[in-house]
C-alpha cells in the first residue's frame, strides 16, 4: 500500500504535487528502472551484453508495468525495493526475450540501482527547489527595492530598538537566500554522481569491463562517475540533507519574522488574504498567519529528519547495517517538507501586505526613545561616549517616568541643551534621519544576486 494516500490530507499543506510526484513509488520505481536500462545500454555500448538485449531490458523499464502494491509487499521480506523489482523486470523481460533476460541487472547490486535511483530523484528535486529558490530570490529584490526607505523600529530581544527599513529586512532574507543557492549549485557537482560498484564496491562481476560499462553508464545517465563506489560513503546524501535543513532555517526565520510583525498588537505586515485562508471556526475575524505556520512546522521537523541522515552515515564497512535504511524515508521526507515550507515563503512575500502608517504609529510609540542611541552618539562627539550615555540613560529614566517625550526631557537639559539645539534633538528623533547606510546595504543585497555580472560576489 502506497504510505502516502494516509497523508493526502495533509499534503497539499506541508509539501507541493510536483515533489510529491518526485518521490511518489512511481517516481522511486521508475528512476530505478533508469538505472537498469542506462545500465543494459551501457554494458552493450562497452561490448559487454548483446544490444538486441539491452532493447529487450530498456523496452520493460516502465513504472506503469510494475505492481506497486506486490513490490512493497515483497521489499518487506527481501529487506530492500530492489530485489523484487529486479525479479519482477527480469520475468517481463524473460516473458518477451528469454535470452536477454540474463542480462537483467549484469554486474550490479541492489544498493546500485538504489542508491543511483535515488540520485536521479535528487537531481528532480534540486531542479525544482532552484527554480523555486530563483522566484523566491526575486520576489525578495522586488519588496527589497519598493521599501527601501519604508522605516519601521529595529527589534532587538523582542524589545524596539534604533530604527531599520523593510527593505533592508528583506535584503538579509534575499542575501541568506543567495548563499544557499550557492551552496545547492556547489553539492549538485558532488552529489549528482553515479553508484556502480558491484556487491561490495569492486566491480568484479563485472570482469573487466567495470570501468568502461560505468563510464558509459555515467554518461547514459549524464551524471559523473566517482573515483571509488561509495555504496557506504554517505557524505554526498548527508550533504543534500544538511543543505536544505540549512535553507529550511532561513525559512523560519522569515516566517517567524512576519507571524511577528502580523500580530494584532504589531499589525505593520502580513501575509496575502485569499478566500477561505487563514480563517477560525469559532472566531469571524481572525486572519492567521498560515504560510507562517506551515513554514515553522517544516523549520521544527527538518533538524531532526536531518539529524538522522548524520547519523546513519556511521555505516559498517561494505554495506550499511539500519543506517541506510534509515535515509530511504528520511531523505525525501526533507525534501518534500522544503518544498512545502518554500512554496509557502513565495506565496508570503510575493502578496506581503504592508502598512507603512502603522510602522510608523509603532515608530512613535516611545515618543523617542528608540533614537536614543542617535542623541547619545551625537552628544558623545561633545562629551565622549560613556559620559553622553549615561546623560541620556538618565533622561530616558525620566522620559518613563514622567511619561513625556525625550525630546522634551532633553531640551530641558542644560548638560545637552549647551550642545544640541532643540531643532538638532528633534533632527536626530525623527527615524528617517537614523538609517544608517540602509541604502547602500540594500544595493550590494540587490547587486550580489546570482546571475547580476555587475553585482558582488562577496556576501
Amino acid at each position: 500500500m502506497n504510505a502516502r494516500r494516509s497523508q493526502r490530507l495533509f499534503d497539499p499543506l506541508f509539501t507541493t504535487e510536483r515533489m510529491l510526484q518526485i518521490f511518489s513509488d512511481h517516481g522511486r520505481v521508475q528512476s530505478m528502472l533508469d538505472f537498469e536500462a542506462a545500465l543494459a545500454r551501457g554494458q552493450a555500448s562497452a561490448g559487454v551484453i548483446p544490444t538486441a538485449a539491452a532493447a529487450a531490458i530498456e523496452a520493460q523499464c516502465r513504472a506503469e508495468l510494475f505492481d506497486v502494491d506486490a513490490l512493497a509487499a515483497a521489499a518487506s521480506q527481501a529487506g530492500n525495493s530492489a530485489i523484487p523489482l529486479v525479479k519482477a523486470l527480469t520475468a517481463l523481460v524473460a516473458a518477451a526475450d528469454a535470452g536477454a533476460a540474463r542480462h537483467v541487472h549484469q554486474g550490479a547490486t541492489s544498493q546500485d540501482a538504489m542508491d543511483t535511483g535515488l540520485v536521479l530523484q535528487l537531481r528532480s528535486a534540486l531542479s525544482a527547489i532552484d527554480s523555486d529558490l530563483d522566484r523566491l530570490s526575486t520576489a525578495l529584490a522586488a519588496l527589497a527595492k519598493t521599501h527601501e526607505s519604508t522605516p519601521l523600529a529595529g527589534r532587538t530581544w523582542l524589545q524596539q530598538g534604533p530604527p531599520v527599513t523593510l527593505g533592508l529586512k528583506a535584503a538579509g532574507f534575499l542575501s541568506a537566500i543567495e548563499r544557499h543557492r550557492e551552496r545547492l549549485a556547489e553539492l549538485r557537482g558532488r552529489v549528482l554522481t553515479l553508484q556502480f560498484g558491484g556487491a561490495v564496491g569492486t566491480l568484479a562481476a563485472a570482469g573487466g569491463r567495470g570501468l568502461d560499462v560505468a563510464t558509459t553508464l555515467g554518461r547514459e545517465l549524464g551524471l559523473a562517475v566517482p573515483d571509488v563506489p561509495w555504496h557506504t560513503q554517505r557524505d554526498r546524501i548527508a550533504e543534500v540533507a544538511t543543505t536544505l535543513g540549512l535553507l529550511v532555517g532561513t525559512l523560519g526565520k522569515l516566517a517567524r519574522d512576519v507571524s511577528l510583525l502580523m500580530q494584532t498588537e504589531i499589525g505593520e505586515a502580513s501575509e496575502p488574504p485569499a478566500a477561505g485562508r487563514g480563517g477560525s471556526s469559532t472566531m469571524p475575524h481572525k486572519r492567521n498567519p498560515v504560510g507562517s505556520a506551515v513554514i515553522l512546522a517544516a523549520a521544527t521537523r527538518v533538524p531532526a529528519l536531518v539529524s538522522v541522515m548524520l547519523s546513519a552515515m556511521v555505516q559498517e564497512h561494505e554495506r550499511g547495517l539500519g543506517g541506510w535504511h534509515a535515509e530511504w524515508e528520511t531523505l525525501p521526507d526533507i525534501c518534500t517538507l522544503t518544498a512545502g515550507a518554500l512554496a509557502q515563503a513565495i506565496a508570503i512575500v510575493e502578496g506581503l501586505q504592508v502598512d507603512p502608517a502603522r510602522m510608523a504609529d509603532n515608530l512613535d510609540l516611545t515618543h523617542g526613545l528608540i533614537l536614543a542611541e542617535a542623541i547619545a552618539t551625537a552628544l558623545g562627539e561633545k562629551l565622549g561616549k560613556a559620559v553622553a550615555h549615561a546623560i541620556v540613560e538618565e533622561a530616558s529614566a525620566q522620559a518613563i517616568a514622567a511619561r513625556r517625550p525625550l525630546g522634551d526631557v532633553l531640551a530641558a537639559d542644560a548638560r545637552v541643551a549647551a550642545h544640541l539645539s532643540a531643532r538638532e534633538i528633534e533632527r536626530l528623533l525623527d527615524p528617517r534621519n537614523y538609517l544608517g547606510l540602509t541604502k547602500q546595504l540594500i544595493d550590494r543585497a540587490l547587486a550580489g544576486r546570482r546571475g547580476n555580472d555587475d553585482g558582488a560576489t562577496d556576501r
